[in-house]
């Protein structure tokens, strides 16, 4: 049985949709070479990013690559310690705060040193310093600034899961430890994490 002929006006409709599809490929290539990763970012993946995912980040290797100050936080849930900076950096500012593991005995010590006391302690640099073997349990990155989400794909490739959430969406480099929550296109958190703790 013999197949139907194509009208021309067909022909030059497919010509046209053909036309289409091909400037739009070539417009989001170009899009994408436009799109500058962040350096620091990529230098964070060995010095921060790994060894935060193997459970192995101390808190002098962080405050090495970001200086900052130690907190005692109270919490209904007993007290941590947290390490907060701000990185300045070519895109604009970051505010990284992370919580350290802690031992029960640890947490208990804790708990007494604080009281009754529902404010904010810092600690003093020789805490610090005699802290900075305990490893890193939690990194959190709040940018200060505009960064869109195709910069993140730009310096960490692209997610391997990509979960909608109440509010926006969230990006899963399970291998990193690191889940990237976005809001309209838009980076809001960095959070990172030991791998094995991502798997629960």
């Amino acid at each position: 049985m013999p197949l139907p002929l194509l009208r021309s006006s067909h022909l030059t409709l497919f010509a046209v949709i053909a036309a289409l599809f091909f400037a739009l490929a070539l417009w989001m290539s170009r899009q994408g070479a436009d799109v500058e990763p962040m350096p620091w970012l990529t230098t964070w993946g060995t010095d921060v990013i790994e060894p935060l995912a193997d459970d192995q980040l101390s808190l002098t290797q962080l405050a090495g690559q970001a200086p900052g100050e130690l907190w005692l936080q109270p919490r209904a849930d007993g007290p941590r310690l947290v390490y907060r900076a701000q990185l300045d950096r070519e895109e604009g500012a970051w505010r990284l705060e992370a919580q350290l593991g802690l031992t029960a005995s640890e947490h208990e010590s804790l708990a007494r040193a604080l009281g009754k006391s529902t404010d904010e302690q810092p600690l003093s640099g020789a805490m610090l310093d005699q802290l900075g073997g305990h490893r890193v349990a939690v990194l959190n990155l709040v940018p200060m600034a505009v960064i869109p989400a195709e910069r993140i794909v730009a310096s960490l490739g692209a997610p391997r899961l990509r979960l909608r959430t109440g509010e926006g969406e969230a990006w899963i480099y399970p291998r990193q430890g690191l889940s990237v929550h976005l809001l309209d296109d838009q980076v809001q958190l960095l959070h990172l994490v030991p791998r094995e703790a991502m798997k629960h």
